[in-house]
């Protein structure tokens, strides 16, 4: 039987390489995995601080497990152009810096003591995808996620392939296929046994077939009784095969669900049913770490755009993401748009192999889960190269053909060779720009973009992000407008029938080449910030929820007379998924519906109170006293949420949150925690700029800096375990508000296995 574990701990990291010292243990620094090699600052930074060379090594002792077994070390991803060395000897190249790679040392262990090496080249090498030109991202050298030791009898399980029929039926059908590995040739015979079990383990059906050196292929049919994965029942089944042969035995379990997705003429089809897409692009970056975040960062990133953005759909800018990400959006019900990496720029022929053997590996690697709907086989927002997108659509329809195509692009009448025209619609704000000629438009027609006489299944990928940067702590109007744009979009996707969705540029800030964003290394372009807290625009996501998911009022101000251009809070939006919003200011009451009449199409227009509403002089014209206000949502004509915005804030209140009390000790489990500078109320403080120490005490340690400064009244961090069990006490100190203190622990269950 295989055994998997952890190989993460124990490392040690040192700058440079020279092959002459891959055989030797040189001086370093002690890591443990997820690693970044270079922690960076905030912002204002050099990004090619990390793009050179570096040393990683650990030291694997023979285990007499090992003899006449097979064993490897298999990387889930390192950034980039890794080499691993045993013992001085190179063992395997992989270029990627996305996807896994399997090191074999089988017949290289000696007796004693082994050394691993591995090579990272954070160089941005113009032969691998993304490199070659620009790119509006960030690709942090490092071994970034989690490496493996896996052990296993000669002959064993390489893969399995799951594939569902008849899913919407009564009677559902499913084929596994199982792909051997027998690294060393062996003849060999014996039986795979496919196992069909719930989510409870217990066993639903069976299949069995001989082997004698071949892959196999079984099928069950007639099952009844079996619930679809949907994105509010996200049910899944698990296979598990089992291998018996004369050389060992293997086994090998994967999740999967019940499920059809198609793109057509007609929007979107889920199980059979319309679902318009409505979701944002997620880079993998954290502040300080770049891409060496673990599990926990991973899963709640997922957790936060499905049950705080409620999105439907995410898609995977612009590379294959951690497996931990894919498995928990399988897990909640999160709709996955997946690509392999790149950014505008293709290269030559050799870059062109590499690319399409990312679209191999992306495949090979996620082709089981059933959030993922859409394979992405283009690059980014690139020029049409025929031959190119002719060979990465022809392999993704033979590993897969289950799974529409689809290939990114801003580019109107671009060569449409995938099954789903996927475009990047920057229409919005181009009225702006000398010599336009059409007014503001939220979203073309398709055929506009297309050039086709003909409407196919059409899915918009971005918009919004550089066309209107805005920051957490920008001007109240800039930011009304931010949020005005994501709701016209949104407006008009779901307007028009033949608009599969919309996916927003995008989930939160991120940092980037000097090349784009602010001239700090960040974009501001996330409907978040970099610590994830919310801006305006968040709460347009959020407020097309279903009430009795959460009830959302959210009014797109600081409530104050002179932060906009000449003065007052009109027009006031309120993002809400209520029928109505009340309005209290002075001895004044308003009710007002949603805006209908400029947004009806969304499932929750805003609110949007103006001088229909109030007149200037009810509200109050400049140089009278300015008075607090009082929202409340109605639902059904009853009250069903309420806020209060004072006049006169001031700081009252520190406010520190963990996402969790609990962190895994093993590992490099992590944990966020959100400081907000809350005033009588409990409102954010918009423009409260102090700055706040962080104390840790116990098994953890802070990632990031210790003095940290609010940027729209709100500020975060992580803490990272560091491998033993115990009490962690966290403390937030202000100048203005005083200290508050957090009780944490590590723990010792919880572990993550592969």
């Amino acid at each position: 039987m295989r055994s998997v574990t952890s190989f993460n701990d124990s490392w040690v990291f040192s700058e440079g390489f020279d092959p002459a010292d891959a055989g030797r243990l040189k001086a370093g620094t002690a890591v443990s995995l997820p690693h970044n090699a270079v922690e960076l600052p905030f912002n204002y930074f050099d990004e090619t601080s990390y793009q050179r060379a570096f040393t990683y090594q650990k030291v694997i002792a023979w285990h007499p497990d090992f003899a006449g077994r097979e064993v490897s070390l298999v990387f889930d991803a390192a950034m980039a152009d890794a080499v691993v060395y045993l013992n001085g000897e190179e063992i395997i190249a992989h270029k990627d810096g996305y996807t896994p790679f399997e090191a074999r040392l089988t017949g290289k262990l000696r007796d004693g003591d082994n050394l691993i090496t591995v090579k990272i080249d954070g160089s941005e090498n113009p032969e691998i995808p993304p490199f070659g030109g620009r790119i509006d991202y960030l690709t942090y050298a490092g071994i970034y996620r989690d490496v493996w030791l896996k052990v296993t009898d000669a002959v064993s399980i390489a893969n399995i392939k799951i594939e569902t029929r008849d899913v919407l039926s009564d009677r559902k059908s499913v084929s596994v296929r199982c792909d051997l590995s027998n690294p060393q040739g062996l003849a060999f015979a014996g039986t795979v046994t496919a196992l069909l079990r719930d989510a409870d383990g217990a066993l639903l059906a069976e299949a069995v077939g001989e082997t004698s050196g071949e892959d196999v292929t079984l099928d069950m049919t007639g099952l009844a009784g079996l619930s679809l994965w949907d994105i509010d029942a996200p049910i899944r089944y698990q296979i598990e095969v089992q291998l018996r042969t004369d050389r060992g035995r293997d086994r090998l379990t994967s999740h999967f669900g019940f499920r059809t997705a198609e793109f057509t003429t007609e929007g979107f089809r889920l199980n059979g049913r319309p679902l318009k897409i409505r979701g944002l692009n997620r880079h993998q970056s954290f502040p300080y770490v770049g891409y060496a975040m673990g599990r926990s960062a991973q899963e709640r990133d997922a957790e936060l755009l499905k049950h705080t953005l409620h999105c439907n759909l995410v898609r995977t800018s612009h590379y294959p993401q951690s497996k931990w990400f894919l498995d928990h959006c399988d897990r909640i019900g999160l709709l996955v748009f997946e690509e392999i990496p790149g950014w505008q720029h293709i290269g030559g022929e050799a870059w062109k192999r590499e690319a399409i053997l990312n679209v191999r590996r992306m495949i090979e690697r996620d082709w089981n889960h059933p959030s993922i709907v859409i394979w992405g086989v283009r690059i980014n927002e690139s020029q049409d190269s025929h031959d190119f997108y002719v060979e990465t659509n022809r392999l993704a329809r033979e590993l897969d053909p289950t799974r529409q195509t689809g290939g990114v692009r801003y580019i109107t009448d671009s060569e449409f060779l995938e099954d789903v025209y996927t475009m990047n619609d920057f229409i919005l704000g181009n009225e702006e720009l000398p010599g336009a000629n059409r007014p503001r438009t939220a979203l073309r027609p398709q055929q506009e973009c297309t050039g086709l006489s003909r409407k196919v299944p059409y899915l918009i990928t971005e918009f919004g992000g550089h066309m209107y940067p805005t920051k957490i702590y920008d001007q109240e109007q800039r930011q009304a407008e931010h949020v005005r744009r994501h709701l016209e979009v949104l407006n008009a996707a779901h307007a028009d029938p033949s608009i599969s969705g919309a996916i927003g540029w995008c989930m939160f800030d991120y940092n980037t080449h000097k090349d784009f964003g602010s001239g700090d290394r960040i974009c501001y372009h996330g409907v978040m910030d970099m610590f994830r807290e919310p801006k305006f625009a968040a709460y347009v996501y959020a407020s097309q929820c279903d009430p009795s998911e959460e009830v959302v009022m959210k009014p797109v101000t600081f409530w104050a007379r002179g932060e906009r251009n000449i003065g007052g809070v009109l027009p006031l939006i309120v993002l809400t998924n209520c029928d109505e919003v009340e309005l209290k200011y002075g001895s004044l009451t308003k009710r007002v519906r949603p805006d209908r009449e400029n947004f009806p199409h969304l499932p929750h227009a805003p609110v949007v109170i103006d001088h229909r509403h109030f007149t200037k002089d009810e509200l109050g014209v400049w140089g009278m006293k300015w008075e607090s206000a009082e929202f409340s949502g109605f639902i059904g004509g009853k009250p069903a949420a309420h806020l209060r915005m004072v006049a006169d804030p001031v700081p009252m209140t520190l406010e520190v949150k963990a996402d969790s009390k609990t962190i895994s000790a093993e590992g490099r489990d992590s944990v966020r925690v959100i400081v907000r500078a809350l005033d009588q109320v409990g409102n954010i403080l918009p423009f409260l700029n102090d700055a706040v120490d962080i104390t840790v005490e116990g098994p953890a340690r802070l990632i990031g800096p210790a003095r940290l400064v609010f940027q729209g009244g709100t500020t975060g961090f992580w803490l990272e375990s560091t491998g033993t069990a115990g009490a962690i006490r966290l403390g937030v100190a202000s100048s203005r508000l005083g200290t508050a203190k957090l009780e944490l622990s590590a723990t010792a269950e919880g572990a993550a296995s592969a």
